[in-house]
């Protein structure tokens, strides 16, 4: 498994465990407790910082998918682009 695979499985169960962390706390009414309530802030927000790299991860690799098309598209036109236009014989 590469490493970028393993860093999104890693990332997905860290979110997963702190949203399940916060529904423990607050289901066993320990969210209640000024204690609690840190650790369910603090699991939030582990949550979120590992949600924010999931979706840069995502991007990056939509971003390198489209980029080889957008490549091919511009040889592409380029390729029409330098074609010579035939000439026109006018009379005079």
């Amino acid at each position: 498994m590469s490493d970028r695979g393993f860093l999104f499985l890693f990332s997905v169960f860290m979110i997963i465990a702190s949203l399940a962390t916060t529904v423990w706390l607050v289901v066993s009414g320990q969210a209640a407790t000024v204690d609690g309530l840190f650790l369910v802030l603090y699991a939030l927000l582990l949550a979120l910082a590992f949600a924010l790299y999931v979706m840069f991860m995502i991007r990056r690799a939509m971003a390198a998918v489209a980029e080889p098309a957008a490549a091919a598209a511009k040889s592409t036109a380029a390729k029409a682009a330098a074609k010579p236009a035939p000439a026109t014989v006018s009379q005079s």
